[in-house]
């Protein structure tokens, strides 16, 4: 077990959000699941937590109710290899969410993520200031980020 674990706050969907998940990003399993009692506060047998890991990594769900929703504060960042995984995480955690700007986007939970292919910050971090300022304006066109048409903005 980890010693920190970030805990993400759902409405009564936590399960639904972890199947979800867990369904998507390879190396990633249930760890745990721990379940209201009689004595509630939410129905008998419901999930109140679940752990779990996304590619490794432990995260914790808890069904918390209605008080607290997810805000752009805090967003799960995913490292990927190629414009192939871009498209389909992009994909699968855009339905029934939504997109925003820069390769942020919103799934149906209303938790952010960053799709974030390993190439935009090799080109932003380029020692060539003329460079990285046409991928930074390139990027700030995009919402999924296209890696051809950011490789193109470097070159100029």
């Amino acid at each position: 077990m980890q010693k920190i674990t970030t805990c993400l706050w759902f409405d009564n969907n936590a399960e639904e959000a972890v199947n979800l998940y867990t369904s998507i990003f390879k190396n990633s399993k249930v760890l745990e699941v721990a379940r209201y009692g009689e004595g509630g506060p939410g129905p008998e047998g419901s999930v109140l937590t679940m752990r779990f890991q996304l590619d490794g990594v432990e995260l914790m769900a808890l069904n918390g109710g209605p008080a607290f929703k997810f805000t752009e504060a805090i967003s799960l960042s995913v490292d990927c290899q190629s414009q192939e995984e871009v498209d389909d995480l992009w994909e699968k955690l855009t339905k029934g969410g939504s997109e925003d700007q820069c390769g942020w986007l919103k799934d149906k939970f209303g938790l952010s993520w960053q799709i974030v292919p390993r190439a935009l910050p090799e080109l932003l971090g380029d020692p060539d200031p003329e460079k990285s300022k046409r991928v930074m304006e390139a990027m700030f066109k995009m919402k999924k980020i296209d890696i051809k048409a950011l490789q193109e903005a470097y070159a100029g």
